[in-house]
């Protein structure tokens, strides 16, 4: 579900909510599809069975467009002597849940679909957006990739961050608003509006996959 119209119009009135639109070289971004949430025994588990599924057929899609596929993960490397992490700073501490991502943990692994392919890029990360200590601009800008549809997880979380992140870096966000999810309705719906309003053009998986369609694969 995309935005309702009705709060749009109050931003539309103060000058908010623009496209960015759609470059030539666009390519699927799937953020953090771990099992951590989206199995029963993990503290970050979340009602995101749609959004995964509605992210496999955005993925496929794209595959067969010959539209480039990029995945990213979060994984944390861990003090031997004191089991801390070492590297995931202020936002670790802040959500002490985060150690699911311990490097080897079951619950950091890609869930079953999608999950990358031979040859496709998977960019590990340490916080919310894919852009943050990565190589995630270096590579796009390297394959000339100017758009990106961003699906996965959560919406509120990792997808805004790095859709922000994405406009302030020169890359056009598409968000898939049915292929992100969040803990929450209302939750998943405030962002989207928010994102909608002011850094990323929102539309479902069928825009989305139209959109695809009409690029230039890189």
């Amino acid at each position: 579900m995309t935005p309702a119209s009705e709060p749009l119009d109050e931003y539309r009135a103060s000058g908010f909510a623009g496209s960015v639109g759609v470059g030539e070289h666009p390519a699927v971004l799937v953020i953090d599809l771990a099992r951590a949430y989206t199995e029963d025994d993990s503290p970050l588990r979340a009602p995101v069975e749609g959004a995964v599924a509605a992210c496999g057929r955005l993925v496929d899609a794209a595959r067969g467009l010959a539209v480039p596929v990029i995945f990213t993960r979060v994984e944390y490397q861990m003090d031997p002597q004191t089991g801390e992490v070492v590297d995931g700073g202020l936002f670790v501490r802040k959500i002490p849940s985060l150690r699911v991502f311990a490097a080897g943990s079951p619950l950091g692994d890609f869930v079953d679909h999608p999950r990358p392919a031979a040859g496709e890029t998977v960019v590990t990360k340490q916080y919310a957006s894919a852009f943050s200590g990565t190589s995630l601009a270096a590579t796009l800008t390297a394959r000339r990739i100017d758009t990106l549809v961003i699906c996965g997880l959560s919406t509120s979380g990792c997808v805004r961050a790095t859709a922000t992140d994405a406009i302030a870096h020169g890359f056009a966000p598409i968000v898939v608003a049915d292929a992100c999810g969040d803990r929450t309705r209302p939750i998943h719906d405030a962002n989207l509006l928010d994102l909608q309003a002011k850094y990323a053009d929102v539309v479902d998986v069928d825009a989305a996959i139209g959109l695809l369609g009409g690029g230039r694969a890189t």
